[in-house]
């Protein structure tokens, strides 16, 4: 080959060498932004339950996937700045609960968005309809408020004499509020009144709210919220200082100290949660997924708390039990 073909050879392969290189470059593994409305204490199981699910579909943090946590500490004011981060990040999708959606819808109405639990998801207003969510928005409902009267009914048969209710819950979540309203109508259905409706917006308000019960109440029904579960052992100790059975919808508060607690499996919630996020990263668009319903719910009893308070639970209410904590 003549001296001048061959420079000319060389330096066209000089030419393709980078541009080979970078046409062979991996592609940047997407970002999932989790926007976590309370704290690593309160909801950090759902988080590692989050993240397992992904595993086993194929997202391996740090290699095919980024995951950007953040932490609202169940400060609403949060929702707004983190979701902003995550828009300034241009994270590929946001997991969330539906207390933060309205904040992150503000925010994008681009990056998809995916709520673990929302006790009302059509009712708040996150989605058109179930079937055919529309926008940027789908989840898991928890459906919460559909079961407050069998939350009700479960507590009578642990304290058959139940006339006279409490109940508390967060006045400024949209869940807890539609909730108490089930737990009102299911009540007067049951043949209960409601002598205490213990509305609290911040942590500093628990104590107080308790020191306000009047006397007479036999039973405290609790709306959970991110706010009620990060506060749950102050909750449960002062009930229990008050000698009030509880009732709750999360096998956290059972765990705690409350006496017991029917609902849907939240851990299961976010582990789907998981689904969702990875049809998206694989080109599903949110407005076409359907909200789902949980398909799994929990009946959990504390007998070592319904003996300190000198209840007996009936064997076949027992017999039924997914858990009973002694």
């Amino acid at each position: 080959m003549r001296r001048r073909e061959f420079i000319t050879v060389l330096g066209g392969a000089a030419v393709c060498w980078p541009l080979t290189a970078r046409a062979q470059q991996p592609r940047k593994p997407p970002i999932i932004g989790y926007l976590g409305a309370s704290t690593p204490a309160g909801q950090g199981q759902w988080l590692a339950a989050f993240r397992e699910r992904l595993r086993e579909l194929g997202w391996i943090e740090g290699r095919t996937v980024a995951i950007e946590v953040r932490w609202a500490d169940n400060r609403p004011d949060r929702y707004a700045e983190i979701a902003a981060e995550f828009v300034r990040l241009k994270v590929d999708v946001i997991a969330t609960l539906g207390i933060a959606v309205p904040a992150a819808k503000r925010a994008t109405s681009a990056i998809p968005i995916v709520f673990a639990v929302d006790a009302d998801p059509v009712g708040s207003g996150l989605v058109a309809s179930l079937a055919r969510p529309g926008g940027n928005v789908t989840g898991l409902s928890s459906q919460s408020p559909d079961t407050a009267s069998k939350r009700l009914q479960l507590l009578r048969e642990v304290v058959p004499d139940l006339r006279r209710l409490a109940i508390l819950g967060n006045a400024d979540w949209h869940g807890a509020v539609q909730e108490m309203k089930e737990v009102q109508g299911a009540a007067s259905t049951l043949g209960l009144d409601i002598v205490d409706k213990l509305e609290i917006r911040h942590a500093d308000d628990i104590a107080p709210a308790f020191a306000a019960l009047k006397s007479g109440a036999q039973g405290l029904y609790v709306s959970g919220d991110p706010l009620v579960a990060t506060n749950r052992v102050r909750i449960i100790t002062l009930a229990l200082a008050a000698r009030l059975p509880t009732s709750f919808v999360r096998r956290e508060y059972i765990e705690a100290g409350g006496l017991m607690a029917y609902g849907p499996d939240f851990l299961d919630l976010n582990r789907r949660a998981a689904d969702f996020v990875d049809k998206i990263l694989r080109g599903a668009k949110p407005a076409d997924i359907p909200v789902e319903q949980p398909t799994k719910f929990d009946l959990i009893i504390n007998l070592t708390t319904a003996k300190a308070l000198g209840l007996v639970v009936p064997s076949p209410l027992l017999a039924r039990a997914d858990e009973v904590i002694e």
